[in-house]
């Protein structure tokens, strides 16, 4: 047995040393679809705590602010009542505002929310597909998306004031 060790051990680094080299080599060599200003929103279908499902394509037309969030976040909780008052005072000249919870459950993410006053839809990515769709890698993080559906820019990182996400929707309207 001590015979075949050594050639062994070798099969087992060539190996590895395969593996892990396709899998660095497929890291540099796979284009970025990092999402970036002027790209179009990635679709989505989510339940959302009024019990509808909500798509990117129901919002098509309208200005739409989606920002995804935890409870667990303390930027995130920081920034909400931020963004539920530019919702009130935006929502008239239609402008859509929507939460995407990461993953939690709809008990955490409905008590959160009504200790907050928050009342724009929420909606439940259980799965996380859209968190990886929107390419997170920090919460919370804002998309602002004009009515055609393209990305006009991104937040990452928090909490954001409510003159930063004033000045963005303007934007988002066209009014500088």
């Amino acid at each position: 047995m001590k015979r075949y060790r050594k050639p062994i051990q070798y099969i087992i680094l060539a190996v590895v040393l395969l593996v892990g080299g396709y899998a660095i080599g497929q890291s540099f060599l796979t284009p970025n679809k990092a999402l970036k200003p002027g790209s179009a929103a990635p679709a989505f279908d989510l339940l959302g705590l009024d019990g509808q499902t909500h798509s990117l394509e129901s919002y098509r037309g309208k200005p739409l602010v989606v920002n995804f969030w935890g409870t667990f976040c303390p930027p995130c909780r920081n920034e909400m009542p931020a963004l539920q008052a530019q919702y009130d005072k935006w929502k008239a000249q239609g402008v859509q505002l929507v939460g995407i919870n990461l993953s939690e459950d709809r008990v955490s993410v409905g008590s959160f929310l009504r200790s907050y006053d928050i009342d724009f839809p929420v909606l439940l990515d259980k799965n996380k597909k859209t968190e990886r769709k929107y390419g997170l890698k920090q919460y919370p993080t804002t998309f602002f998306i004009s009515a055609d559906g393209k990305i006009q820019d991104i937040v990452i990182g928090g909490p954001m004031s409510e003159e930063t996400i004033e000045s963005r929707i303007a934007l988002l309207l066209g009014k500088d």
